[in-house]
């Protein structure tokens, strides 16, 4: 058995972030209530996968804290007659700056679609 490093072979790229992901994740700018413990925070998403959100805040969120929060996506950019809600419970994971504005990463453990209406749709845990 060879002790030589394995390398990539000649011009192959290395891999992107999208490509270490196991989920597609759409750009989607949705305001949001975060709850953690006994504090809410307001927060937009930046992009969302069916295992993670990428939020922006106004303050820091600490990495490993857990989330609570629910999405309400437009059933008209998915095909459906009415919005839905998805309510989800999850954590950060890793949280960053840019300028003046927090980023925190959080994955998605838990969650429930509901149509508007207030019809359960599914539960499901990731």
């Amino acid at each position: 058995m060879s002790k030589e490093p394995l390398r990539r072979p000649a011009g192959d790229a290395p891999p992107n972030m999208d490509q270490l992901r196991g989920a597609v994740r759409f750009p989607l700018s949705l305001h949001v209530m975060l709850e953690s413990g006994d504090c809410q925070l307001a927060a937009v998403t930046r992009n969302v996968s069916a295992s993670g959100v990428l939020f922006e805040l106004d303050r820091p969120l600490e990495a490993g804290c857990a989330i609570r929060f629910s999405l309400c996506m437009p059933g008209d950019g998915l095909g459906a007659p009415d919005d839905i809600v998805v309510h989800c419970t999850g954590r950060v994971v890793r949280c960053s700056m840019s300028q003046n504005q927090h980023y925190a990463a959080a994955t998605i453990d838990e969650y429930e679609f509901e149509r508007s209406s207030g019809n359960l749709a599914a539960r499901a845990s990731a």
